[in-house]
């Protein structure tokens, strides 16, 4: 998916009761005419879809129908963050509108936000853009990254939206279990990470607004110039740490370019597509953050390298169980075992 994001019709397993929809919306004085209920392609955990209603456009994103792990898919947080940093001003999220904890109404809790219109770039290498334009919302992207960690999440109200301090124990913690309660198959790799990392934990206890799934494909583009205009999927949001963020979002410099299914750069000319290495990156991000340099970052790697098959393992176990949100789950979970071994080549590599 690349340019204007996927619109399709509400996938079967997706279906809502429009008719209550309608109902509830109207009570809220959200609609200008019929309603017209359309499903987002492309996300691969909580259903998302486009409602119109006369010259009005929202975004609904809902839990998924089924089963889900614990602590998973918590819509009510993702309302939660983005109407802060709304009102705050500094990092552009679309406007919230309603949550609906009713699960009478469709069955599972969701919110309504305004639609916004922008571009979406699943593939980092932008083969679309001009290369000056990929330098400059790579640019922009950590710029964004950046604000949101300076964000004083005690000022806008988000001071009991995660624990500050022991972020990355916990998270290690979390993932391990949701990846044994997700596992369908043995992936050494992980279960060497996990003991690893485990035993690497950073002194460096840093703590801010956390997105927990910062990369180009949750970042809507303005449709005219390389610039962030919103901000999108806050379903992993938390207090936690700025470094674990920001090595998530450099995972493409980790990821192997050309292997189905995998957003990677390595094995990329960067300079010649004009796209910043990871130091230039880096580098932006500290400036930005007021941030005195990185230690322990390939634990951060590591880690952020492990996260993301624990989360690819749970959207295979999810497809297999007939309930993703995404067509191409079971060949993206698939992909666990690859990145798993990733975090562990840079981990054995760690002195």
């Amino acid at each position: 998916m690349e340019g204007q994001p996927e619109i399709v019709p509400v996938l079967d397993a997706h279906r809502l009761d429009e008719g209550r929809l309608t109902d509830y919306l109207a009570g809220q004085d959200l609609l200008d005419g019929p309603l017209k209920v359309r499903q987002f392609q492309g996300g691969q955990s909580n259903p998302t879809y486009l409602l119109e209603s006369g010259a009005r456009r929202y975004v609904l994103r809902k839990k998924p129908p089924g089963k889900v792990l614990p602590s998973a898919h918590q819509v009510d947080r993702e309302y939660r963050v983005m109407k802060a940093l709304g009102e705050h001003g500094e990092v552009p999220v679309p406007t919230m509108r309603v949550l609906c904890e009713d699960e009478s109404v469709l069955g599972t809790s969701f919110y309504v936000m305004d639609f916004v219109p922008g571009r979406v770039y699943s593939q980092p290498q932008l083969e679309s853009l001009d290369k000056a334009d990929r330098g400059r919302l790579y640019y922009d992207k950590i710029d964004t990254l950046a604000r949101l960690h300076r964000v004083d999440y005690q000022a806008v109200g988000l001071g009991d939206f995660g624990k500050p301090q022991g972020y990355v124990t916990r998270q290690v913690k979390r993932w391990s279990a949701q990846y044994e309660a997700s596992k369908t198959d043995d992936l050494p790799a992980m279960d060497n990470l996990m003991a690893w990392l485990a035993d690497h934990i950073p002194d460096d206890d840093s703590a801010a607004i956390a997105h927990g799934d910062f990369r180009l494909g949750n970042l809507l583009v303005d449709n005219r110039e390389p610039r962030v205009v919103a901000v999108l999927d806050w379903e992993l949001a938390t207090i936690g740490h700025p470094l674990a963020d920001l090595a998530y979002c450099c995972l493409p410099y980790h990821m192997p370019h050309g292997v189905n299914g995998v957003r990677g750069l390595d094995g990329l000319d960067l300079t010649a597509r004009g796209i910043p290495d990871e130091r230039a990156l880096l580098e932006r991000y500290c400036e930005g953050a007021g941030r005195d340099g990185i230690n322990d970052w390939p634990v951060f790697l590591a880690f952020a390298l492990f996260r993301s098959a624990a989360i690819l393992q749970g959207v295979y176990a999810r497809a297999l169980q007939g309930n993703a949100s995404d067509r191409n789950a079971l060949e993206v979970g698939k992909r666990a075992g690859l990145i798993a071994e990733r975090g562990w080549q840079i981990a054995r590599a760690h002195k």
